[in-house]
């Protein structure tokens, strides 16, 4: 019994040695293998850094105006009689808007001008007889002042009737009519809107490191998204003497010619103003900058060490970003012209990797993209 039990695990030694065997010689054969096969690459594009003259700006949001814009409203109460434009016409200066009842002060008038009548021959009789030395100069001077009080008080009817008669302070495009035939309107109740489009102003606010560089007549490049790829250029011609005590910001004010009206007062623009400087940066495209809450990387593209003579590798670098401008970023350390950067899908890429170009035709950045869908 002793015997068949030894025998039998003299077998089983023997077959688990014979597994173990064949196992490690497939284990070797695999690590062979894997030491000859080439290391991953992963393929790239790649952008060469170069260097460029940008204009210094100085960019901020800002809200159109109009140089003239008002809300037409009537001076005087009284019942709207008739309505004399088209809203969203173009009206000329003293275009007529709207006429209000004038039935009682035209009666007024008459009544007045008659008094006045009255007292003019009063006064012309009391002049004769002043002549004759038959009257005073006292009843002279009330006949003089009763005349003059007749004449005030219809030049104010006329005066009253004419300032029933609403219209245009100045040329420009009429609004939404908010009035209707025989409403009584009150005084300073609005009519009717009125703005003149061209030129407009755009108003917007600067940090106070930008004092030393702004001053009138600099160009100003107005930008919205309401006409995209289109940029509205004009002078900057007001600034205040004052900053804002709680931002620290400078209030300006451009002038931007505006002939078809695409500015419209109230919309939102972004507002850069043009520096005569320009400086030379180096620059990258923006998706070729890895960011990180450790520092801003890009991946370097260089020769493999230790490798074939075409072999490629890439090597992180931290950078120092400066300003953007539409799909570049300039790099103020880091980097250096003419070495040759991963410009896009670095986030694929870890330090040291094995990399190859690709061909494969991709997006050109530019410094003023115009997306087709945008």
């Amino acid at each position: 019994m002793k015997r068949q039990i030894f025998w039998a695990l003299l077998i089983g030694l023997a077959v688990t040695a014979g597994l173990a065997g064949i196992k490690a010689l497939q284990i070797r054969t695999l690590i062979a293998q894997a030491r000859n096969l080439p290391p991953p690459t992963e393929a790239v594009a790649v952008f060469e850094v170069r260097e460029e003259s940008w204009p210094r700006l100085w960019t901020a949001v800002g809200s159109v105006r109009p140089v003239r814009g008002v809300r037409v409203t009537s001076e005087l109460p009284g019942v709207i009689r008739e309505i004399c434009f088209e809203p969203g016409a173009e009206v000329g200066e003293g275009a007529i808007l709207v006429r209000l009842d004038i039935s009682t002060e035209q009666a007024e008038l008459r009544e007045a001008e008659a008094r006045a009548e009255l007292a003019r021959l009063e006064r012309e009789r009391i002049r004769a007889l002043f002549e004759a030395h038959t009257v005073s100069q006292a009843e002279l001077d009330g006949a003089e002042a009763a005349w003059k009080e007749a004449e005030a008080r219809v030049a104010a009817i006329r005066a009253t009737i004419a300032k029933k008669t609403v219209c245009a302070p100045f040329a420009g495009r009429l609004g939404i009519r908010e009035v209707h035939v025989g409403q009584y309107l009150q005084a300073g109740a609005p009519i009717v809107s009125l703005q003149a489009l061209d030129p407009v102003y755009v108003e917007f606010a600067l940090p106070q490191q930008a004092v030393p560089q702004i001053r009138p007549g600099l160009t100003v490049e107005v930008t919205t998204d309401a006409h995209p790829g289109r940029t509205f250029r004009g002078a900057l011609t007001a600034m205040d003497p004052d900053l804002d005590p709680v931002t620290r910001s400078l209030r300006l004010q451009a002038t931007v010619p505006n002939p078809d009206g695409a500015l419209r007062p109230g919309m939102y623009v972004q507002a850069t103003v043009v520096l005569p400087e320009a400086d030379t940066v180096r620059v990258v495209p923006a998706p070729a900058v890895l960011h990180a809450p450790y520092g801003d990387s890009v991946f370097v593209v260089e020769p493999a060490t230790n490798d074939a003579p075409d072999a490629l590798m890439v090597r992180q670098q931290f950078v120092k970003l400066g300003r953007r401008r539409g799909d570049f970023v300039s790099v103020t350390a880091g980097l250096q012209p003419g070495q040759k950067v991963v410009s896009a899908g670095v986030f694929r890429l870890r330090n040291g990797m094995r990399v190859t170009v690709t061909d494969f035709p991709t997006p050109e950045p530019s410094l003023n993209p115009r997306p087709a869908d945008g």
